[in-house]
């Protein structure tokens, strides 16, 4: 079994800054692409950001220049650095990966229970 555990949301002013931690625990051989969603009220979820297990980055075009994506591979933990954060940004971000599950060897999607991020304006 793998497990995704999200941290580092909550409340910020606009201008402010975040940074958002996912750790994958459990039966890891690899992690292949992780990325970070994020669903606003009465919106769909939306990819924010992606990074591949080779370091290569995708972003959102509403949060390039702002956030920044990276990960630890030795920690299997991805970062979600979060500058000039604006109202429109309130949502509850999750994190995904695609995991080579070490009992199964295969590959597997997995996600996490989300973390709220609310900036006030």
């Amino acid at each position: 079994q793998v497990r995704l555990e999200e941290s580092g949301g909550g409340l910020v002013q606009a201008g402010g800054s975040l940074r958002l931690s996912c750790a994958a625990s459990g039966s890891i051989l690899s992690i292949n692409t992780m990325g970070w969603h994020r669903r606003a009220p009465g919106k769909q979820r939306e990819l924010v950001a992606d990074i591949t297990s080779s370091g290569d980055t995708h972003y959102a075009d509403s949060v390039k220049g702002r956030f920044t994506i990276s990960r630890d591979n030795a920690k299997n933990t991805m970062y979600l650095q979060m500058n000039s954060l604006k109202p429109e940004d309130t949502a509850v971000y999750y994190c995904a990966a695609e995991v080579r599950v070490a009992v199964l060897k295969m590959d597997l999607d997995y996600w996490g229970q989300g973390t709220q991020v609310t900036v006030s304006s």
